[in-house]
C-alpha cells in the first residue's frame, strides 16, 4: 500500500497523520503552498515521505493525479489510499480502507456519519448524495469523502479522469457509475476541527464545480434515451 496525501498550506496535523501511519510508503503532493508551510513539509520529508511539489496551486484533482502518476511509476502494482491531512482522517482508518481494498480489489470509500458534521457540511453532503443517486441510480453514502482507496489496476484510469480541482473526486464517482465499477464503503469517524476551519473548500465556486458534472451526467443520460 502507498498512502497519497494531497496538501495545500498543511499544518501540524500532516505530521500527526504521518507519525500515526508509522513505517509506510507515503507520497505527499504539495499543491503550491506558500513559504509558511515549508517547515512542515520539510519535516514530513525528514520522516521518509516522498515530497512532490507544484510550483503554483493547481487544485486537489491535479495534486491527486500527480500522485497517481508517480506511484504507478515508482511503486508498480501497489494499491493506493488517498487521505486528507487536515485532521479529518486517522491512521487506523487509512489502514482499514487499505485492508478492504486488499481484500476486495475494489474502490473503497471511507464514509462518515452526517450526524456528526457541522450544519453547513451536513446539508451540503446530504443534498449532493441525493442528487448523485438521482442522476446515477447508485447510492453512495458520502460523495465528498477524501478518504478513498484504489487498487493498483485503477491508477491509469484515475489519471485520465477529467478535473483539476474539487470536481475531480466527483468525476471519479460519476465515471465509476457510468462504467459499472463497484464501490465499497467503510464507516469512519466524523472528525472536524474548529468547525472545519482548515478546509480550503470555496463554498460557491467549488460547489458549482461539484454539481455541474452531475448535471452534465444527467443530461448525457437523458440524451441517450
Amino acid at each position: 500500500m502507498v498512502v497519497l496525501l494531497p496538501v495545500y498550506q498543511p499544518g501540524e496535523s500532516l505530521l500527526t497523520l504521518v507519525d500515526g501511519l508509522g513505517p509506510a510508503r507515503i507520497v505527499v503532493v504539495d499543491d503550491g503552498s506558500d513559504p509558511a508551510s515549508a517547515s512542515v513539509l520539510e519535516r514530513a520529508a525528514e520522516r521518509g515521505c516522498t515530497l512532490l511539489r507544484h510550483p503554483v496551486n493547481r487544485g486537489k484533482g491535479a495534486a491527486l493525479k500527480t500522485g497517481f502518476r508517480h506511484i504507478a511509476e515508482a511503486y508498480p502494482g501497489e494499491d493506493v489510499v488517498c487521505a486528507d491531512a487536515d485532521g479529518q482522517h486517522r491512521a487506523d482508518e487509512v489502514r482499514r480502507v487499505a485492508e478492504r481494498v486488499r481484500e476486495t480489489g475494489r474502490m473503497v470509500l471511507g464514509v462518515r456519519s452526517f450526524a456528526g458534521m457541522p450544519l453547513r457540511s451536513r446539508v451540503g453532503n446530504t443534498l449532493t448524495c441525493r442528487l448523485f443517486e438521482a442522476v446515477t441510480g447508485r447510492l453512495v453514502r458520502d460523495t465528498q469523502t477524501g478518504l478513498r482507496g484504489y487498487p493498483a489496476a485503477m491508477l491509469g484510469w484515475l489519471a485520465s479522469v477529467p478535473g483539476e480541482r474539487f470536481e475531480y473526486e466527483m468525476n471519479v464517482l460519476l465515471d465509476a457509475a457510468r462504467l459499472g465499477i463497484p464501490i465499497d464503503e467503510v464507516t469512519i469517524a466524523t472528525t472536524y476541527l474548529d468547525d472545519n476551519a482548515s478546509s480550503h473548500f470555496a463554498v460557491v465556486a467549488d460547489a458549482t464545480r461539484i454539481y455541474w458534472p452531475m448535471l452534465r451526467f444527467a443530461a448525457s443520460r437523458a440524451g441517450r434515451r
